[in-house]
Protein backbone atom coordinates (compact mmCIF):
# COMPACT_ATOMS: atom_id res chain seq x y z
CA UNK A 1 0.00 0.00 0.00
CA UNK A 2 2.88 2.16 0.97
CA UNK A 3 4.32 2.03 -2.43
CA UNK A 4 1.01 2.74 -4.55
CA UNK A 5 0.55 5.85 -2.25
CA UNK A 6 3.71 6.76 -3.04
CA UNK A 7 3.22 6.15 -6.68
CA UNK A 8 -0.02 8.58 -6.38
CA UNK A 9 2.12 11.17 -4.92
CA UNK A 10 4.90 10.75 -7.95
CA UNK A 11 1.99 10.87 -10.36
CA UNK A 12 0.49 14.13 -8.73
CA UNK A 13 4.16 15.94 -8.19
CA UNK A 14 4.63 15.18 -12.10
CA UNK A 15 1.47 16.43 -13.50
CA UNK A 16 1.87 19.59 -11.69
CA UNK A 17 5.36 20.20 -13.19
CA UNK A 18 4.45 18.92 -16.81
CA UNK A 19 1.43 21.34 -16.36
CA UNK A 20 2.91 24.82 -16.02
CA UNK A 21 5.50 23.76 -18.28
CA UNK A 22 2.93 23.24 -20.71
CA UNK A 23 1.01 26.06 -20.10
CA UNK A 24 3.70 28.34 -20.58
CA UNK A 25 5.77 27.07 -23.32
CA UNK A 26 3.35 25.30 -25.79
CA UNK A 27 2.42 29.03 -27.38
CA UNK A 28 6.01 29.10 -28.53
CA UNK A 29 7.04 25.75 -29.40
CA UNK A 30 3.75 23.21 -29.49
CA UNK A 31 2.84 21.11 -27.68
CA UNK A 32 3.84 17.23 -27.28
CA UNK A 33 1.95 14.62 -25.22
CA UNK A 34 5.79 12.77 -25.07
CA UNK A 35 6.58 15.58 -22.96
CA UNK A 36 4.03 16.02 -20.85
CA UNK A 37 4.23 12.46 -19.92
CA UNK A 38 8.28 12.50 -19.23
CA UNK A 39 8.09 14.85 -16.00
CA UNK A 40 5.09 12.64 -14.30
CA UNK A 41 6.84 9.20 -15.49
CA UNK A 42 10.02 10.49 -13.65
CA UNK A 43 8.49 11.81 -11.07
CA UNK A 44 6.30 8.87 -10.28
CA UNK A 45 9.72 6.84 -10.33
CA UNK A 46 11.48 9.03 -7.85
CA UNK A 47 8.45 9.14 -5.39
CA UNK A 48 8.88 4.94 -5.47
CA UNK A 49 12.59 5.56 -5.32
CA UNK A 50 12.12 7.46 -2.30
CA UNK A 51 9.61 5.52 -0.36
CA UNK A 52 12.27 2.18 -1.16
CA UNK A 53 15.14 4.22 0.53
CA UNK A 54 13.42 5.84 2.98
CA UNK A 55 10.48 3.74 3.67
CA UNK A 56 7.66 6.80 4.68
CA UNK A 57 4.56 6.09 6.46
CA UNK A 58 2.52 7.68 3.79
CA UNK A 59 -0.86 6.71 5.57
CA UNK A 60 0.69 10.34 7.80
CA UNK A 61 -0.29 13.29 6.08
CA UNK A 62 2.88 14.75 7.04
CA UNK A 63 5.29 12.37 5.44
CA UNK A 64 2.94 12.74 2.34
CA UNK A 65 3.59 16.54 2.72
CA UNK A 66 7.80 15.44 2.93
CA UNK A 67 7.76 12.56 0.12
CA UNK A 68 5.59 15.06 -2.37
CA UNK A 69 8.32 17.62 -2.09
CA UNK A 70 11.45 15.25 -2.18
CA UNK A 71 10.03 13.74 -5.47
CA UNK A 72 9.29 17.53 -6.78
CA UNK A 73 12.94 18.28 -6.34
CA UNK A 74 14.74 14.97 -7.55
CA UNK A 75 12.07 15.38 -10.70
CA UNK A 76 13.41 18.98 -11.33
CA UNK A 77 16.95 18.32 -10.80
CA UNK A 78 16.59 14.98 -13.21
CA UNK A 79 15.34 17.03 -16.23
CA UNK A 80 16.85 19.95 -16.02
CA UNK A 81 20.34 17.99 -15.91
CA UNK A 82 19.82 16.46 -18.77
CA UNK A 83 17.84 19.33 -20.74
CA UNK A 84 21.14 21.02 -19.89
CA UNK A 85 24.23 19.34 -20.40
CA UNK A 86 23.11 16.21 -21.98
CA UNK A 87 20.29 16.71 -24.26
CA UNK A 88 21.47 18.16 -28.13
CA UNK A 89 18.77 20.51 -29.63
CA UNK A 90 18.62 23.41 -31.74
CA UNK A 91 18.85 26.79 -29.46
CA UNK A 92 17.97 29.00 -32.07
CA UNK A 93 14.00 28.98 -30.32
CA UNK A 94 15.63 30.13 -27.60
CA UNK A 95 16.30 33.81 -26.64
CA UNK A 96 18.02 32.57 -23.26
CA UNK A 97 19.75 29.15 -24.34
CA UNK A 98 18.54 26.18 -22.50
CA UNK A 99 21.70 24.08 -23.26
CA UNK A 100 24.83 25.14 -20.89
CA UNK A 101 26.16 28.51 -22.12
CA UNK A 102 28.73 30.56 -21.14
CA UNK A 103 27.59 34.61 -21.22
CA UNK A 104 25.28 33.56 -23.71
CA UNK A 105 28.00 31.03 -25.97
CA UNK A 106 27.00 27.93 -26.35
CA UNK A 107 29.42 25.05 -25.19
CA UNK A 108 28.65 22.23 -28.04
CA UNK A 109 31.55 20.20 -26.70
CA UNK A 110 30.16 17.18 -25.15
CA UNK A 111 33.13 16.69 -22.83
CA UNK A 112 32.76 20.12 -21.69
CA UNK A 113 28.89 20.21 -20.40
CA UNK A 114 29.23 16.50 -19.30
CA UNK A 115 32.01 17.34 -16.87
CA UNK A 116 30.83 20.45 -15.67
CA UNK A 117 27.51 18.51 -15.44
CA UNK A 118 29.63 15.55 -12.88
CA UNK A 119 30.93 18.81 -11.07
CA UNK A 120 27.47 19.78 -10.05
CA UNK A 121 26.17 16.31 -9.30
CA UNK A 122 29.36 16.22 -7.13
CA UNK A 123 28.59 20.06 -5.49
CA UNK A 124 24.85 18.49 -4.61
CA UNK A 125 26.50 15.35 -3.04
CA UNK A 126 28.54 17.41 -1.02
CA UNK A 127 25.96 19.54 0.06
CA UNK A 128 23.94 16.55 1.03
CA UNK A 129 27.01 15.41 2.97
CA UNK A 130 27.56 18.03 4.63
CA UNK A 131 23.58 18.87 6.03
CA UNK A 132 24.29 14.65 7.27
CA UNK A 133 27.19 15.59 8.69
CA UNK A 134 26.00 18.66 10.47
CA UNK A 135 22.68 17.09 11.79
CA UNK A 136 25.11 14.21 13.27
CA UNK A 137 27.78 16.45 15.01
CA UNK A 138 25.19 16.65 17.90
CA UNK A 139 26.47 20.95 17.29
CA UNK A 140 24.95 22.83 19.96
CA UNK A 141 22.81 24.88 17.80
CA UNK A 142 19.23 25.50 18.60
CA UNK A 143 16.43 24.31 16.39
CA UNK A 144 15.26 27.81 15.38
CA UNK A 145 19.27 28.35 14.25
CA UNK A 146 19.43 25.07 12.58
CA UNK A 147 16.17 25.85 10.17
CA UNK A 148 17.67 29.27 9.37
CA UNK A 149 20.84 27.69 8.39
CA UNK A 150 19.79 24.94 6.53
CA UNK A 151 16.23 26.01 5.02
CA UNK A 152 17.27 28.59 2.42
CA UNK A 153 20.68 26.17 1.00
CA UNK A 154 18.63 24.93 -1.74
CA UNK A 155 16.99 28.60 -2.53
CA UNK A 156 20.73 29.70 -2.73
CA UNK A 157 21.81 27.02 -5.01
CA UNK A 158 18.50 27.91 -7.38
CA UNK A 159 19.18 31.76 -7.20
CA UNK A 160 23.34 30.95 -8.19
CA UNK A 161 22.44 28.82 -10.70
CA UNK A 162 19.90 31.04 -12.07
CA UNK A 163 21.64 34.08 -12.33
CA UNK A 164 24.68 32.31 -13.55
CA UNK A 165 22.38 31.00 -16.63
CA UNK A 166 20.49 33.91 -17.07
CA UNK A 167 22.40 37.40 -15.94
CA UNK A 168 24.26 37.61 -18.67
CA UNK A 169 21.40 37.99 -21.13
CA UNK A 170 18.53 39.61 -19.97
CA UNK A 171 20.22 41.50 -16.50
CA UNK A 172 20.68 41.06 -12.91
CA UNK A 173 16.97 41.54 -10.47
CA UNK A 174 17.52 41.42 -6.94
CA UNK A 175 14.25 40.73 -6.09
CA UNK A 176 14.49 37.72 -8.41
CA UNK A 177 17.77 36.72 -7.14
CA UNK A 178 17.01 37.34 -3.40
CA UNK A 179 12.99 35.64 -3.97
CA UNK A 180 14.22 31.99 -4.24
CA UNK A 181 15.80 31.97 -0.87
CA UNK A 182 13.24 33.82 0.99
CA UNK A 183 10.40 31.20 0.23
CA UNK A 184 12.70 28.34 0.38
CA UNK A 185 13.51 28.99 4.27
CA UNK A 186 9.35 29.87 4.47
CA UNK A 187 8.88 26.17 2.88
CA UNK A 188 11.52 24.72 4.83
CA UNK A 189 9.83 26.04 8.07
CA UNK A 190 6.52 24.24 7.28
CA UNK A 191 8.30 20.78 6.52
CA UNK A 192 10.11 21.26 9.64
CA UNK A 193 6.99 20.89 11.52
CA UNK A 194 7.03 17.07 9.51
CA UNK A 195 10.49 16.25 9.17
CA UNK A 196 13.53 16.15 11.50
CA UNK A 197 15.85 15.11 8.90
CA UNK A 198 17.84 18.44 7.86
CA UNK A 199 18.91 17.02 4.28
CA UNK A 200 14.86 16.31 3.62
CA UNK A 201 13.80 19.81 4.91
CA UNK A 202 16.38 21.47 2.82
CA UNK A 203 15.46 19.31 -0.28
CA UNK A 204 11.41 19.44 0.55
CA UNK A 205 11.70 23.79 0.73
CA UNK A 206 13.60 24.10 -2.90
CA UNK A 207 10.71 21.36 -4.77
CA UNK A 208 7.74 23.54 -2.86
CA UNK A 209 9.65 26.52 -3.32
CA UNK A 210 10.10 25.97 -7.27
CA UNK A 211 6.52 24.55 -7.36
CA UNK A 212 5.27 28.03 -5.78
CA UNK A 213 7.29 30.44 -8.00
CA UNK A 214 6.65 28.37 -11.65
CA UNK A 215 2.72 28.90 -10.48
CA UNK A 216 3.32 32.26 -9.62
CA UNK A 217 4.97 33.39 -12.69
CA UNK A 218 2.69 31.17 -15.49
CA UNK A 219 -0.99 31.56 -13.75
CA UNK A 220 -0.34 35.26 -12.28
CA UNK A 221 1.14 36.54 -15.49
CA UNK A 222 -0.01 34.35 -18.48
CA UNK A 223 0.50 36.11 -21.34
CA UNK A 224 4.05 37.28 -20.50
CA UNK A 225 6.81 35.19 -22.07
CA UNK A 226 9.59 33.55 -19.83
CA UNK A 227 12.83 34.88 -20.70
CA UNK A 228 14.08 32.29 -22.70
CA UNK A 229 11.47 33.50 -24.91
CA UNK A 230 11.38 37.01 -24.94
CA UNK A 231 10.77 38.44 -27.96
CA UNK A 232 10.32 35.30 -29.54
CA UNK A 233 6.56 35.12 -31.92
CA UNK A 234 4.15 32.95 -30.51
CA UNK A 235 4.13 30.16 -33.28
CA UNK A 236 1.41 28.08 -32.19
CA UNK A 237 -1.61 30.86 -30.68
CA UNK A 238 -4.24 27.59 -30.53
CA UNK A 239 -2.82 26.77 -27.47
CA UNK A 240 -3.03 30.18 -25.49
CA UNK A 241 -6.69 28.91 -25.19
CA UNK A 242 -6.36 25.52 -25.82
CA UNK A 243 -4.16 25.14 -22.27
CA UNK A 244 -6.80 26.66 -20.28
CA UNK A 245 -8.36 23.03 -20.09
CA UNK A 246 -5.57 22.09 -17.86
CA UNK A 247 -6.21 24.60 -15.45
CA UNK A 248 -9.05 22.51 -12.90
CA UNK A 249 -5.91 19.88 -12.99
CA UNK A 250 -3.13 21.90 -11.43
CA UNK A 251 -5.57 23.93 -8.98
CA UNK A 252 -7.03 20.41 -7.84
CA UNK A 253 -3.67 18.82 -7.56
CA UNK A 254 -2.84 22.59 -5.18
CA UNK A 255 -5.86 22.04 -3.29
CA UNK A 256 -4.62 18.39 -2.31
CA UNK A 257 -1.45 19.88 -1.02
CA UNK A 258 -3.17 22.33 0.77
CA UNK A 259 -5.41 19.81 2.35
CA UNK A 260 -2.26 17.57 3.17
CA UNK A 261 -0.25 20.39 5.03
CA UNK A 262 -3.54 21.33 6.59
CA UNK A 263 -4.23 17.17 7.92
CA UNK A 264 -0.39 17.41 8.68
CA UNK A 265 -0.98 19.86 11.30
CA UNK A 266 -4.08 18.38 12.86
CA UNK A 267 -1.95 14.89 13.66
CA UNK A 268 -0.96 14.51 17.01
CA UNK A 269 2.61 13.15 16.42
CA UNK A 270 4.58 14.63 13.51
CA UNK A 271 8.29 13.56 12.44
CA UNK A 272 9.16 11.31 10.06
CA UNK A 273 12.75 10.33 10.26
CA UNK A 274 14.44 10.18 13.84
CA UNK A 275 17.70 11.37 14.43
CA UNK A 276 18.53 10.13 17.64
CA UNK A 277 16.40 6.02 18.91
CA UNK A 278 16.08 8.08 22.52
CA UNK A 279 13.54 10.60 20.88
CA UNK A 280 11.27 7.95 19.27
CA UNK A 281 8.60 8.01 22.11
CA UNK A 282 8.35 11.95 21.88
CA UNK A 283 5.54 13.36 19.98
CA UNK A 284 4.98 17.42 19.20
CA UNK A 285 7.05 19.91 16.74
CA UNK A 286 10.58 18.88 15.90
CA UNK A 287 11.70 21.72 18.04
CA UNK A 288 11.14 20.53 20.96
CA UNK A 289 12.77 16.73 19.51
CA UNK A 290 15.82 18.87 19.11
CA UNK A 291 15.92 20.41 22.27
CA UNK A 292 15.51 17.38 23.98
CA UNK A 293 18.34 15.76 21.81
CA UNK A 294 21.05 18.47 23.20
CA UNK A 295 19.94 17.59 26.30
CA UNK A 296 20.33 14.19 26.41
CA UNK A 297 24.18 14.86 25.12
CA UNK A 298 24.64 17.51 27.71
CA UNK A 299 23.63 14.94 30.35
CA UNK A 300 25.76 12.24 28.96
CA UNK A 301 28.65 14.50 28.75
Amino acid sequence: MSFAIALAVGVLAGAHTATWGMYKDSPYEGFAWRRYFRSIVVSALAAVAWEAAVGFDLASAGARVVLFGLTYVTERGLVELYKTYLREEDQSKYFIPMQFHVMGRIVHSRRIRWSVATGWVAAVLAVAWGLRAFQGSGAGVPAWAAVLLIGSIGGWLSAFGGAFKDAPIEGFETFKFFRSPVVALLWSAVVACFSRDYLHIALCGLGYTVATIETYKTFFFPNKPRGKFAGKPIRFPFFLTWRYRFAPLYAAIWLAIVFNVAAAFAEPSRGLVEPARELGALTGPPWIHLAARADLRSRRG
